[in-house]
């Protein structure tokens, strides 16, 4: 029986013949040559596109004996859409866009994408920066989720979707400077990645409270 192929970032589809794939595109920014390259790529192979929620596009109908050739035509590194690792950093357009935002979250999410995308963790890891309030990249349902305001930027841990939803909860606030938000998070990861239990960061929050988590990571209770 076919399975998901996680070496060649495919995963199989409901025909249970073919797979798709998805090109890493940081925090969904790209520009026309990558779409045209993505597009030929597509109709060279009769593949279906969709733009998906983790601000990637994902690529459909890709034959098992292609995966090669197709990734070869597309030139691009794999997005991490499945596999125990950090699977997408989501961003919103922030200051360099938004009339809303208040910080600059894509300069601060392209910097964790660098850092962090991909990386082999003990489950999957979602991150997402926002850069105010309204909170459009859903941070408070990401893992690690990061929110610019009036007064710095705030980082929540332990949030998640899935069938079992949670919120994440505040760690730390009115951080001022991307460099210590990139401290924070290399902590928390790190916390993560030494701990036995092999759940979701949430769930080792419910085990030991969000206050011992902070402990953990941030050295003193705050």
């Amino acid at each position: 029986m076919k399975k998901d192929i996680l070496q060649k970032g495919a995963i199989l589809q409901r025909d249970r013949e073919t797979y798709a794939i998805a090109p890493h595109i940081p925090g969904g920014f790209t520009d026309t040559a990558t779409l045209r390259k993505i597009c030929d790529v597509a109709d060279k192979y009769g593949l279906t596109l969709k733009i998906t929620s983790a601000q990637r596009i994902a690529m459909f109908g890709v034959k098992e004996e292609e995966l090669d050739a197709v990734w070869t035509d597309l030139a691009e590194e794999p997005g991490a859409a499945i596999g125990l690792c950090v699977r997408s950093i989501r961003i919103c357009p922030g200051t360099q866009q938004c009339k809303r935002a208040v910080l600059d979250s894509a300069s601060l999410g392209l910097k964790l994408d660098k850092i962090y995308h991909a990386m082999e963790l003990p489950n999957k890891m979602k991150m997402g920066v926002s850069g105010c309030l309204l909170a459009c990249a859903e941070s408070g349902v990401k893992d690690i989720g990061i929110v610019g305001h009036n007064k710095g930027w705030r980082v929540l841990v332990g949030g998640n979707a899935g069938p079992r939803p949670r919120l994440g909860e505040m760690l730390v606030d009115n951080i001022q400077t991307e460099e210590e938000v990139l401290e924070v998070v290399a902590k928390v990861v790190e916390v993560y990645k030494n701990d036995p239990q092999q759940g979701r960061l949430g769930r080792l929050i419910e085990e030991i409270g969000i206050e011992a988590f902070r402990a953990r990571v941030l050295g003193t209770q705050q």
